[in-house]
């Protein structure tokens, strides 16, 4: 079944600010969202289908990409739909948290009546790392490893930051994980600063780990860069961030993509650019030329310098530039010229420059 397009799920044009994309999608996110349409089992696919249109038209890089390549253009730059709810909140927690209570979890939408429950499942964090490529592994599309660094629950107490993973009951909250005071007329609730929420303390803190409950992890995980990938855009792993606690989901892992610096070329889009030095002869005569491409055997290509060329102008090379993401071919490779002036000359080149100039003046 296609996807439906963007713009319209959204009910939006595509000339469309972010301050009216927000709008929509908080409109329509209450509108679909499961909780208010217990009658309804299509409900959640349509909240999903909102959730995964505002996460692209939120996202500059991978709204240009979409509203030149359609949702084919997506599908090796490391955009998912989303498989729940809860992944939904997890990453727009900030945007639902004044709709859906607390964190998105609370209120009339989580079955929390407003108060997160202590000890509930709390999905890992995020985790994001850069990785720098040679422009032939962007453009051709690599696989790597790349390590990871993060903090992990303690496997000797599980995370409970307890010796032998014994708790008791918080005696601050008793056990609710949140203290409530009163402010004026308003009685008001606030995270147990004892037990942070959890509602139980350790009876005696764990000695692996100092009763903090995590450890230092460290581990290697393989990803496969797509063939035309550019500097800036980034690849999401689900489920390969820092664990969750309490049996909660893994958060992902985004890796965002840098270029090393290249011996010929400059990348602009899928378009590579090489920069042709001519000597004024070469300029003024013409002929052909060989033009380095990009690949670990390619060869020159050979271009025809027209007689009389200028500097600034350009020479193509067609379908020699960077393999496009959505995959409808190469870019082209494009050799700018410029006319190298020497800086020293031997007296018999000043007095063939002369002559040369004299013949200029003749003619003039």
């Amino acid at each position: 079944m296609s996807k439906r397009d963007y713009y319209e799920v959204l009910g939006v044009e595509r000339s469309v600010g972010e301050s009216e994309l927000k709008k929509s999608y908080r409109k329509l996110a209450m509108q679909h969202h499961p909780d208010r349409n217990p009658d309804d089992p299509g409900a959640e696919a349509r909240f999903k289908e909102v959730a995964e249109a505002y996460a692209v038209l939120s996202d500059g890089e991978k709204r240009d990409v979409y509203d030149r390549y359609g949702h084919a253009g997506l599908k090796n730059s490391g955009q998912q739909g989303f498989t729940n709810v809860e992944d939904i909140f997890s990453h727009f927690g900030d945007l639902f948290g004044d709709l859906f209570g607390m964190g998105g979890m609370g209120g009339p939408f989580g079955g929390g009546g407003g108060r997160r429950r202590a000890n509930m499942p709390t999905r890992g964090a995020d985790l994001r790392v850069g990785l720098a490529l040679t422009l032939e592994e962007a453009a051709f599309g690599v696989q790597r490893e790349i390590e990871v660094s993060y903090p992990a629950p303690c496997t000797s107490c599980e995370g409970t930051g307890a010796e032998g993973g014994e708790l008791s009951t918080c005696a601050s909250c008793q056990g609710q994980g949140q203290v409530a005071y009163n402010r004026g007329a308003f009685m008001l609730s606030s995270t147990c600063p004892t037990c942070r929420g959890r509602g139980r303390i350790p009876k005696a803190s764990c000695k692996a780990c100092d009763g903090a409950g995590e450890e230092p992890v460290d581990r290697r995980v393989k990803v496969t860069i797509p063939a035309g990938i550019d500097e800036g855009q980034s690849l999401r792993l689900s489920g390969q961030g820092q664990p969750g606690t309490r049996g909660g989901p893994a958060g992902h892992l985004f890796v965002v993509v840098e270029l090393e610096p290249h011996e010929h070329f400059r990348r602009e889009g899928a378009h590579l650019i090489y920069d042709l030095k001519l000597s004024f002869p070469q300029a003024t005569l013409g002929g052909e030329r060989p033009v380095p491409t990009l690949g670990e055997d390619a060869e020159d290509a050979k271009v025809k310098v027209p007689a009389g060329i200028q500097p600034g102008e350009h020479l193509l090379v067609k379908g020699e530039g960077i393999p496009r993401l959505d995959g409808r071919g190469r870019g082209d490779l494009v050799a700018l010229i410029s006319v190298d002036v020497p800086t020293t000359l031997s007296n018999k080149a000043k007095e063939l420059l002369a002559q040369l100039q004299e013949t200029f003046d003749a003619d003039a």
